[in-house]
């Protein structure tokens, strides 16, 4: 915690609703949103294009590829790739970015709570 400690609750304890506003928290809170947003819109946005080819282009979904495999087969599969790709890029990046802020804040937090006990 660089930029503010986290002060104590008037009746002791911690005040979360000031470590809630706190430049710290804000930050973590903002890094986030910033990774998951983003990629929450894109994954949305491809499932329901292969939503709605499925159901408005059942010819282009099944054309085969090669043998019995077909577009839409692949479409399929595709939302499971995505979905382990963006829950792996998630863990790496949280690993990286927000585990090491997340951290800082709680070892502050637990230092207030020894401090007002």
């Amino acid at each position: 915690m660089t930029d503010r400690r986290i002060d104590p609750a008037p009746g002791g304890g911690v005040d979360y609703i000031a470590v809630e506003e706190s430049a710290p928290f804000r930050d973590l809170k903002r890094r986030q949103r910033r990774f998951i947003f983003p990629l929450a819109v894109a994954f949305l946005v491809w499932y329901f294009v292969y939503v709605l080819l499925s159901s408005f282009a059942p010819e282009f979904m099944a054309q085969q590829v090669f043998g019995a495999v077909t577009v839409g087969l692949l479409f399929g599969l595709g939302q499971f790739v995505t979905t382990f790709a963006i829950t792996m890029g998630y863990v790496a990046y949280a690993n990286r970015r927000l585990d090491p802020l997340a951290e800082e804040l709680r070892d502050e937090l637990e230092r207030t709570e020894r401090g007002a006990a």
